[in-house]
């Protein structure tokens, strides 16, 4: 019991000391005369501190790296998933809408001329059947289409077809070197016969060599004999350059095809001529040419601040 006794006493009494201490210690402040204690025992246990920070520091972050990596990691890939979701939405929405138009050209073609058309796809393009410049297309006589009808889409002429099989057909390009068609100039009407330049321009031969042509003339179908291989009035292309032929009997003339056959897609084939030679009207309207002499007009001051709010020949092979 005394040992009891004077056990609690001693703490009675440490505790009366640590309180007297702390009551120094505050209203010393600054002056204090525990100061000098309490810096000399950061001193001695601030590097104890600092190194137990730095080995449980790396521990912490450790941790959390884990932790956030793993919310990174989910987060990443669910941004991957909807990027890639996104990216095959724009992809589909870009490829509809260009389908759309090329359809809407190519309707407005056949609207212009009168033809009635079979719209197909292109599904490959390159040499076959001995032809250099050739497309695939997913139409064939299952769809009613034959040898040598007119292939168009809605920029113009693109070829004719030369092989018929039941599923697919083989259209031989106006761009091929082999290919011909009968042509009329725009407005005058001068007959000529167009080449296939392959990757340069077309060649023209215009029957009158004393025909007046210059650059930026176009050119359309002849037509054929009951529209076959060509019907009449499709857009050839528009003249770059006049040929001089002094003394020649016909005037060559180099033509850019208005379609781009590296990028064909949606054609149609011409299953039923038009009735009429629509002649020039399916060409677009043509730009409005500058008047000669006329100066350019003088760029608008700008406004002053309001007080108040204010007889057919058979066109080529």
């Amino acid at each position: 019991m005394r040992d009891t006794r004077e056990s609690r006493l001693l703490l009675i009494l440490l505790v009366a000391v640590a309180f007297a201490l702390i009551t120094v210690d505050i209203k010393g402040g600054e002056s204090s005369p525990l100061g000098g204690a309490r810096r000399a025992a950061a001193t001695v246990l601030g590097p104890v501190e600092r190194g137990a920070a730095s080995a449980v520091d790396p521990v912490a972050d450790t941790v959390r790296a884990f932790r956030d990596a793993a919310s990174n990691s989910g987060r990443t890939d669910q941004l991957a998933r909807e990027n890639t979701e996104l990216r095959q939405k724009l992809a589909s929405s870009d490829m509809a809408g260009g389908r759309t138009k090329q359809l809407d050209d190519l309707l407005r073609t056949a609207g212009a001329g009168g033809y009635t058309v079979k719209a197909a796809q292109t599904i490959a393009i390159g040499p076959a059947q001995g032809f250099s410049w050739t497309i695939t297309i997913d139409a064939g006589s299952d769809d009613g289409l034959t040898r040598d009808m007119t292939v168009v889409n809605g920029q113009g002429l693109v070829g004719r077809i030369t092989t018929v099989a039941p599923t697919t057909s083989t259209v031989l390009l106006a761009s091929d070197p082999g290919f011909t068609a009968g042509t009329r100039l725009e407005g005058t009407g001068e007959i000529g016969f167009a080449a296939g330049g392959g990757t340069s321009a077309m060649k023209v031969s215009l029957l009158n060599g004393k025909a007046q042509v210059k650059e930026g003339d176009r050119l359309v179908t002849f037509g054929s004999q009951s529209g076959r291989p060509f019907v009449p009035g499709v857009p050839v292309g528009r003249v770059v350059q006049v040929e001089a032929t002094p003394g020649q009997l016909t005037k060559t003339v180099l033509v850019e095809p208005f379609v781009q056959f590296t990028r064909l897609d949606l054609v149609g084939v011409v299953v039923v001529p038009p009735r009429t030679d629509p002649r020039d009207a399916v060409l677009p309207p043509a730009p409005a040419p500058a008047a000669q002499g006329q100066a350019p007009a003088a760029p608008a001051a700008p406004a002053a601040p309001a007080a108040a709010p204010p007889a057919k020949p058979t066109g080529g092979n």
